[in-house]
């Protein structure tokens, strides 16, 4: 399989004139890495995925694939596949069918794209489905012959545009799998569209988060998770507890802060010199029932138990607080008096 370098380079898309779709981003996908747009509705991340595959075309900017400009060419000369939110699929046409029609409407021979078909199928777990008819299969066994028609087509850029949309939470954790050991076998370059959060931190090596049209912060999903930029961020990729400190000293990158009596040291690249704004991760925040070194008083409003853990809500002289605790045998009830401590790794200084 072929792998590709895909750069957006001040890309502008307006549908009305002067009302921005996408608003002067650039980027770089990587060859052979799948790299996810995240971010809600209306952001511009579907926009993006359409300028890529050709669907749109570009107000202005330049878009590449392997060092060549692609900006104005039509969809059918850009070597890109794309896998629709509705999987798009034939009913009248049989699996075998469906997998093979781009390889029938290119000229390939029968004999080889029927094989190559079947090949393609065993690929993505379909072997000896060839014969049934979209309507005789489960909703991720349709995701999975839209996978196989992309992919028999041997493209550079595998696109997905909110593949998993249409199925339960069970089967969609089982297919984003797939998809991921597919993409990591093939080793093409993928983008993927999706407004769910922990969908992107379980498939992508990198992570574009948009917000109004413009990228928000990029990275690793790890990084974005630990590493928020700004209180958007912080609250799209997982839950945060936004909360003020007073910066005490600073040395370097390194800040000595304050939040409600809590003393932490903090490194951060912002240049900040007063008040500034933490992120607090939820299931880094421990509940105490003694009072002790760099804990703040809180009182528990509400609790509830989802199975692996259980979630409260706290009120703290620092404004009411999400904590999320994975103890289940020992747990906290409603007007309780505790104590919150702060992991370190789950605090973040944010740049607004």
């Amino acid at each position: 399989m072929k792998k590709a370098r895909v750069l957006f380079k001040n890309i502008v898309k307006e549908y009305t004139k002067g009302i921005p779709a996408v608003d002067n981003v650039s980027c770089t996908f990587e060859p052979g890495t799948l790299t996810t747009l995240l971010g809600p509705s209306g952001c511009g991340k579907t926009t993006s995925l359409r300028l890529i595959a050709g669907l749109e075309r570009a107000t202005s900017g330049k878009i590449f694939i392997d060092e060549k400009d692609v900006t104005l060419l039509p969809a059918t000369d850009r070597d890109v596949t794309m896998v629709f939110q509705s999987y798009a699929l034939f009913p009248h046409m049989s699996v075998l069918e469906n997998v093979s029609y781009g390889l029938k409407m290119a000229g390939v021979a029968k004999e080889e794209y029927s094989e190559k078909t079947i090949e393609t199928l065993k690929l993505v777990g379909l072997e000896g489905f060839d014969q049934r008819m979209p309507s005789e299969l489960s909703g991720g066994q349709q995701q999975r012959v839209a996978v196989a028609r992309a992919i028999v087509l041997e493209p550079k850029v595998l696109l997905f545009d909110e593949p998993l949309s249409n199925l339960d939470a069970k089967l969609r954790r089982q297919v984003r799998e797939d998809i991921r050991n597919l993409q990591q076998k093939l080793g093409v370059t993928t983008i993927y569209v999706t407004h769910d959060q922990e969908e992107a931190l379980a498939i992508s090596d990198k992570v574009i988060v948009m917000n109004e049209a413009v990228i928000a912060q990029e990275g690793n999903p790890k990084n974005l998770y630990n590493h928020p930029n700004t209180s958007f961020v912080a609250n799209f990729i997982g839950d945060a507890n936004i909360v003020e400190a007073t910066i005490e000293k600073k040395t370097g990158q390194d800040y000595d802060i304050d939040f409600g009596g809590v003393k932490k040291t903090i490194s951060s690249e912002f240049e900040r010199t007063d008040k500034i704004s933490l992120a607090l991760r939820p299931e880094t925040i421990e509940i105490n029932q003694k009072k002790s070194k760099n804990t703040i008083s809180a009182k528990v409003e509400n609790v509830s138990f989802v199975g692996s853990q259980y979630q409260y809500s706290v009120s703290t002289s620092l404004g009411n607080m999400y904590v999320v605790s994975n103890e289940t045998n020992v747990y906290q009830n409603i007007n309780d008096e505790v104590y919150l401590s702060f992991k370190d790794d789950g605090i973040s200084i944010l740049s607004d």
